[in-house]
């Protein structure tokens, strides 16, 4: 089989890929309809509202992350899994039912997002850590990628079917059909038998077992490192949904369809970078200072260019560059943590990518509507770029520090063969 999709030939990764293009073009329709009825339905254009809505949305990752990381380490994850993708489909029923109904309010947004962002938190690092019992270790970085796929993929056909089927019917059945979606998953989880199960631990309940990930990780300045990069781009660049709401609506004066075609449009660039992902036997550092360097200054030029078509040529660079710095931080993340750890490690991660939209989210918004769309993609790409280069100058000062030290201390002029890991860093 072609390397690019070599974890396909298992047996659970084929299931778990075919269940999960399902349910992420649902979640995908759900993500522009949502914004879409906040933005130009429940509200005249307000940026503000959407921005609380994200933020609601992802704010339990941030606050649910210490039960979130112990329950991945700690519970049998096909289950769990089990419980929260049905979790997810109840609240898209009822979201479906308010709206089908012609009684759905702004509070009724905010509420659900908040519950669909409960279920996400601990859905969220158990899937991500889940796929290391489909595949062996080997296949590991090509079995994330290829998940960045089939969720790009997704990403491609749900923002223009949703777009389409606003236009044509309103926002209630992408709401309903996004709730149908999780049947997909929950057939797939049923049909599983992992191969490669990881032993469960017991860690300490609640903060404790969240403390310890912390401390896991604190040890690891390179590990640090990743996570305040993810965590800056994460909080203030990471928008999309948002962003293109706010340039297609109110910049642009494009209807739905043409906002669904941006989401389009950034897609292609991310369902190309996570198939070179999958491709690649190991990230390497400096790929991801690379991709955060690229990720600035690619929406910096989306954000000032002066036509829509321009804005959507601009867009598929931009989600290669967000989605090779994303599948590069969650690889490294994930190798570089001992298995007995990985949930906790994880939900730290995931906090910092997506929860960090609690803060970033709102302001993100209020940035839009004061100052304007242009600059709501401005205030995230500036300090993306800022933050790279820190970032990448902190990690090559470490480098040479060791190996200095190693030349220093080395008995003998001799070369000694560095193992694979070591390798690796001095490379970055």
């Amino acid at each position: 089989m072609n390397q690019t999709f070599r974890s396909l030939r298992h047996r659970d990764y084929r299931l778990w890929a075919a269940g999960s293009i399902v349910s992420n073009t649902g979640t995908w329709m759900q993500r522009v309809a949502q914004d879409w009825l906040v933005i130009q339905v429940l509200t005249d254009g307000s940026g503000t509202a959407a921005g609380i809505t994200t933020g609601l949305q992802f704010g339990p990752i941030l606050l649910l992350a210490p039960v979130a990381g112990t329950i991945a380490d700690r519970f049998p994850q096909r289950r769990t899994l089990m419980a929260t993708q049905a979790a997810m489909g109840f609240l898209g029923l009822v979201m479906a039912a308010l709206v089908l109904s012609g009684r759905a309010e702004l509070w009724h947004v905010y509420v659900l997002a908040a519950l669909l962002g409960c279920a996400s938190a601990i859905d969220g690092p158990v899937r991500q850590t889940f796929v290391s019992q489909l595949v062996p270790r080997e296949d590991l970085p090509n079995a994330i990628g290829l998940n960045s796929a089939s969720f790009n993929s997704a990403r491609l056909l749900g923002p223009a079917l949703a777009g389409v089927l606003i236009a044509w019917i309103g926002t209630g059945p992408v709401f309903l059909l996004n709730a149908l979606s999780f049947a997909a998953p929950l057939v797939v989880l049923h049909l599983m038998r992992p191969a490669h199960p990881v032993p469960r631990v017991r860690p300490a309940v609640g903060t404790g077992g969240m403390r310890e990930g912390l401390a896991y990780v604190r040890a690891r300045p390179e590990l640090m490192a990743v996570f305040v990069l993810v965590g800056v781009v994460g909080t203030f660049g990471l928008n999309f949904q948002l962003t293109s709401a706010l340039m297609t609506s109110v910049e642009f004066r494009t209807g739905s369809a043409g906002f669904g075609l941006a989401g389009t449009a950034l897609a292609v660039g991310s369902l190309a970078g996570a198939l070179v992902a999958a491709r690649r036997e190991r990230p390497r550092h400096r790929l991801l200072i690379g991709a955060a360097t690229a990720f600035g200054v690619l929406s910096s030029v989306a954000a000032l260019m002066p036509t829509y078509v321009l804005y959507l040529v601009v867009l598929p660079f931009t989600g290669l560059a967000s989605l090779t710095l994303l599948t590069a931080a969650n690889a490294t993340v994930q190798l570089s943590t001992e298995p007995r750890m990985r949930g906790r490690v994880m939900a730290i991660y995931m906090s910092l990518v997506q929860g960090g939209t609690v803060v970033g989210g709102p302001f993100v918004g209020w940035v839009g509507t004061r100052f304007g769309p242009q600059w709501s993609i401005l205030v995230g790409s500036i300090p993306s770029v800022l933050v790279a280069v820190l970032v990448g100058v902190y990690l090559l000062r470490r480098a040479r520090v060791r190996v200095g030290w190693s030349l220093r201390t080395s008995p003998h002029l001799r070369i000694v063969p560095l193992a694979r890991d070591e390798r690796d860093s001095a490379a970055a």
